[in-house]
């Protein structure tokens, strides 16, 4: 990075401990879990893949952009959803074997120069210590003194902003949203909301999301209380 390019990952550093992620939600929560069934493969059963939004995304906008891309990224989820179900901590270990489905690719190492995004108006440095910064970002997706909507927008932040990866950035800040949220029981219905445009150099932009995620994650709770019965269709 030349001089006088501004490092957008640094002042995503910057907005990130400014905003108040504990009060980020406002008066939504998500306090109960929301997991549809799922099958052997640690994906939705074809009567829960109607309320994963996550599935719903791949096999909507995305099978109509590519279908070979659609079908790496629910092979990857399934790698999600399964670590999710092993209660995993979330490492770039982790990510980059997502990753590695979600590219069909052999290897997905670790960024080794700066990197561009939204046509080169966003710059993302790279220093000795940007892996480890991320490393401990990935961490944070894990501290229950943040409310679980707040820390999956949060860690989808990090993730697109630390643009770990040299392709597919923002598939892999999408699954590691949903994978936050699926650790701790909650699967959105939709997630097309979520996958709009993020700038680094907006606090308020971050406290949305977080606020967004809440919301989300609250409407699927209150649609999960509605009693079936034994000719019902969950």
């Amino acid at each position: 990075m030349t001089a006088g390019e501004a490092d957008s990952l640094a002042v995503w550093c910057r907005v990130r401990q400014r905003v108040r992620w504990a009060e980020a939600t406002g008066a939504e929560g998500v306090t109960s879990p929301v997991a549809p069934r799922t099958g052997a493969e640690g994906i939705m059963s074809p009567v829960a893949s109607r309320v994963d939004g996550f599935l719903a995304w791949c096999e909507g906008p995305v099978r109509r952009r590519d279908p070979e891309r659609a079908a790496r990224l629910r092979s990857a989820y399934a790698l999600a959803r399964a670590d999710a179900a092993q209660g995993a901590s979330l490492t770039f270990a982790v990510l980059a074997r997502w990753q590695r489905a979600v590219l069909g690719v052999a290897e997905a190492p670790f960024r080794t120069g700066v990197a561009y995004a939204k046509g080169g108006r966003e710059r993302y440095g790279l220093t000795p210590h940007t892996e480890s910064d991320f490393a401990r970002c990935l961490r944070d997706s894990a501290d229950t003194t943040v409310p679980l909507a707040a820390r999956a927008a949060r860690v989808y932040l990090d993730v697109a902003f630390f643009h770990p990866f040299d392709d597919g950035n923002a598939r892999a800040a999408l699954l590691a949203l949903t994978f936050v949220l699926a650790r701790e029981g909650v699967v959105l219905r939709q997630v097309g909301p979520i996958t709009i445009t993020r700038y680094a150099d907006d606090p308020e932009g971050a406290a949305d999301l977080a606020t967004l995620v809440a919301v989300l994650a609250s409407a699927d709770r209150r649609k999960s209380r509605i009693p079936t019965g034994p000719n019902t269709t969950a």
